[in-house]
């Protein structure tokens, strides 16, 4: 767990998240339960697609759409090679996290905390940039809300059709 330099704001923006929807519901998670079961029974094929993990710099809507597009595409390929339904699942909205094997990283005989994804850091190798920031939590959530907005206006519009 990455240590935040200010334990005050961290419990302020942990609170903040506890007030917001949830960004997946249970119905959506029962359906997938359900989903997951038939393909455990051979009765449909899983497929699934995604970043190892999302920037917030690289977020725009046609991202989202072009990676939807493919994880479709590539659906039908498999519906038609297996002869099964395909459940999709994307990893998209939410992927932040990077787990790390060491809590610093080292360059030139600097030592800095590593990068462990946007939800927590920044890349840049500066001290600014690689300190914990708690606020993150909440640009990662408002960024998944974003994505899973779109997804959804996605596969209501038509675009999966």
């Amino acid at each position: 767990m990455p240590v935040y330099p200010d334990p005050i704001q961290l419990r302020e923006v942990e609170q903040d998240l506890k007030r917001v929807s949830p960004l997946v519901f249970a119905g959506e998670c029962e359906r997938l339960h359900h989903l997951l079961g038939m393909a455990s029974c051979r009765k449909a094929f899983v497929i699934m697609g995604g970043d190892c993990a999302e920037t917030f710099s690289e977020f725009s809507s046609n991202k989202v759409r072009d990676d939807f597009r493919l994880l479709l595409k590539l659906s039908l390929i498999m519906t038609y090679a297996s002869g099964l339904p395909v459940i999709q699942i994307a990893r998209t909205a939410g992927q932040f996290g990077k787990p790390r094997s060491s809590d610093v990283e080292e360059r030139d005989g600097i030592v800095l905390p590593a990068y462990r994804g946007d939800i927590i850091n920044g890349q840049e190798f500066t001290l600014e940039s690689r300190t914990p920031d708690p606020v993150r939590m909440k640009n990662a959530y408002h960024q998944s809300a974003q994505t899973l907005n779109l997804l959804r206006a996605f596969i209501q519009g038509g675009l999966s059709d």
